[in-house]
């Protein structure tokens, strides 16, 4: 579904299609600003430390198509009220990291910034989905400065290792099709993959930290 198909099945009103567009530039402004945020930060760190905690940065605006079938499979009226009133990942971030410390440091810098609001936290590094997939998932809001006001817009920030996200991005592509045999069969394989992700993360951790200390 193109865009202004999603628009149109939306409202069918132009005032309001052009209210969809200045919510999508809201939202695009708001993963600006966290990224700005977190490139000084990294930037702070290579400075200061010699040490860079986020290894690279990936962002996605929420589809209007995205959207619109999202609102309609939840079951919520298809408007732009509805997407802003129930949908907190049409904005996203997500952070990848060396190391395990580096995410939860990371978290603990990005929701101590006094005009974040922290909205939601959940840990799938600590209590992994039983699928395997593991990443600390913040829902924060930041304010964006427009013209006239200001607004606390939610982004939702993703923080995983780089084998947290080379495993989730494969699970992805190979996610199974129906409950067959097969299928059950391959969910026993990727989840023992994502264990054996996990044991690698905690000994390259533990190697990092073995040469701070030499």
């Amino acid at each position: 579904m193109d865009t202004q198909t999603a628009l149109t099945r939306m409202t069918g009103d132009y005032e309001i299609q052009q209210a969809f567009l200045e919510m999508s530039h809201l939202y695009d402004a708001a993963i600006r600003e966290i990224r700005t945020r977190l490139e000084i930060l990294d930037r702070e760190f290579s400075i200061y430390y010699a040490s860079n905690p986020i290894h690279h940065i990936d962002s996605r605006l929420k589809s209007p198509a995205s959207i619109v079938e999202k609102l309609e499979r939840k079951g919520w009226p298809v408007s732009v009220e509805s997407a802003e009133a129930h949908l907190q990942d049409i904005a996203g971030v997500r952070i990848i990291c060396n190391y395990i410390d580096d995410i939860y440091r990371l978290a603990g810098m990005i929701t101590r910034q006094p005009d974040l609001e922290l909205v939601r936290q959940k840990d799938y590094i600590e209590n992994p989905k039983p699928n395997g997939y593991r990443s600390l998932h913040l829902v924060v809001r930041v304010p964006v400065y427009l013209s006239s006001h200001t607004e606390l817009v939610p982004v939702e920030i993703q923080i995983r290792t780089i084998a947290m996200d080379f495993w989730a991005s494969l699970e992805h592509q190979l996610r199974y099709k129906n409950d067959s045999e097969a299928a059950v069969s391959l969910k026993k394989r990727l989840k023992r993959c994502a264990d054996q992700s996990a044991a690698l993360d905690l000994e390259m951790q533990r190697i990092a930290a073995a040469l701070k200390t030499r």
